[in-house]
């Protein structure tokens, strides 16, 4: 059970209103409301998850609150960073949070930290806190919160989310597993697609907030029992709950010191990799193919995204073969197919052009063609950036 120094916190008659009914419940009482007020937690993030979770936290009566944030609200959050408004768009994520919190909960001291987590920062902002809530959705940051977590002997409360699943459990507590023992290594860079990516639905990050909040209320109260050494697994799609039990892995190196959490992760490689990799693939501007377009010359578009991703939006006349037809081998064929009626139709070879969303998918395509005796060109920024220039019509996702 956390040690709260409650000697020196008192509730006003309006806090006493406020949380009556906590007040009457047994297990919390007037005791459990002032450790709340004398708890202090730092939330790593304000999106998905830190939007349901700083929201309960607040209206708890949790008296300090950190956040942790150098995002601004994108008009994309606000399907599921239900803390944030439209009229805080394109504003610091901090302040929109803190401006929410306050008006949920007066009496709480919002402390606001627009800066990226780091090795060089983590420490000192852990010190200031008794439990250290984890809304990030990338794997660095992950391991760098449990690591600061272990060295400063701070309870990690851990959620995660992607497309309809979800994740929770207590890391660091009460001499209990961390994140290390559940995942050792890192997935390779690109395994696993963010959200941005894949998508989630909006309701989810609620699911799992929420059960967040709880799990950091009760160790603030020191009632119940914690998903210290339980995976709690959630499936939006079936409504289904289930758990793993988690261990301490005597195989877990000790942490001893932060470390460059990219490079452990193998981004800078993967970045190099890429950057290689892509610098073989020909690349075509928006400005150039704009450019084919107006002089009604002939080249065959192919769009490497998905079906739902093409219902959005799409440039005029391009051709729809995702990229796994592509990797699976039936979609070569496809553009193979393309190309050669084409060249009936015009009477010479055609140019082809892949584009995806921002660009990684169609060069990844444009490799695998290339294999298979294909040449083409890779228009750079996607749909992304031809509806920037050129067609304010295409949504941006």
């Amino acid at each position: 059970m956390l040690t709260l120094d409650t000697s020196q916190v008192s509730l006003s008659r309006e806090e006493m209103e406020r949380f009556s009914r906590h007040l009457i419940l047994p297990e919390v009482g007037l005791e459990g409301q002032k450790r709340l007020k004398a708890g202090k937690v730092l939330c790593i993030g304000t999106g998905g998850l830190g939007s349901p979770l700083l929201l309960y936290l607040a209206a708890a009566g949790v008296g300090r609150i950190g956040i942790v944030d150098f995002d601004v609200v994108d008009v994309s959050n606000l399907q599921r960073q239900v803390i944030h408004g439209t009229s805080w768009v394109g504003k610091p994520k901090v302040e929109s949070a803190k401006n929410r919190i306050l008006e949920i909960n007066p009496y709480c001291q919002v402390d606001v930290y627009e800066t990226a987590l780091k090795s060089h920062n983590a420490l000192e902002l852990f010190a200031n806190y008794d439990v250290i809530v984890d809304g990030t959705d990338n794997f660095p940051t992950r391991y760098l919160v449990n690591d600061a977590c272990v060295l400063t002997g701070k309870p990690n409360v851990y959620g995660s989310i992607f497309r309809f699943e979800g994740q929770a459990t207590v890391f660091n507590y009460e001499d209990g597993p961390n994140y290390r023992d559940l995942y050792p290594e890192p997935p390779p860079p690109g395994l696993v697609p963010s959200c941005a990516e894949g998508g989630v639905l909006g309701i989810l990050p609620g699911i799992i907030g929420v059960i967040q909040a709880t799990e950091t209320v009760k160790i603030l109260l020191g009632i119940g029992t914690t998903l210290s050494g339980r995976l709690l697994l959630y499936d939006a799609l079936n409504m289904s709950f289930r758990e793993l039990k988690l261990r301490k892995n005597p195989a877990t190196p000790p942490i001893t010191e932060l470390i460059d959490y990219e490079q452990f992760c193998g981004i800078p490689r993967a970045q190099a990799a890429e950057q290689a990799g892509q610098a073989e693939i020909p690349e075509i501007t928006v400005a150039e193919l704009k450019a084919r377009f107006d002089a009604q010359q002939d080249f065959v578009l192919v769009d490497v995204r998905n079906p739902n991703e093409w219902e959005i939006g799409r440039i005029p006349g391009a051709h729809l073969i995702p990229l796994p037809q592509i990797e699976n081998g039936d979609g070569v064929d496809q553009v193979r197919k393309l190309l050669a009626a084409s060249a009936a139709r015009s009477g010479n070879g055609l140019e082809l052009i892949v584009h995806c969303k921002s660009g990684a998918r169609s060069a990844k395509a444009l490799k695998i063609l290339q294999a298979a005796g294909i040449q083409g060109k890779n228009l750079r920024g996607g749909i992304l950036a031809w509806a920037e220039a050129y067609d304010p019509s295409i949504p941006k996702y």
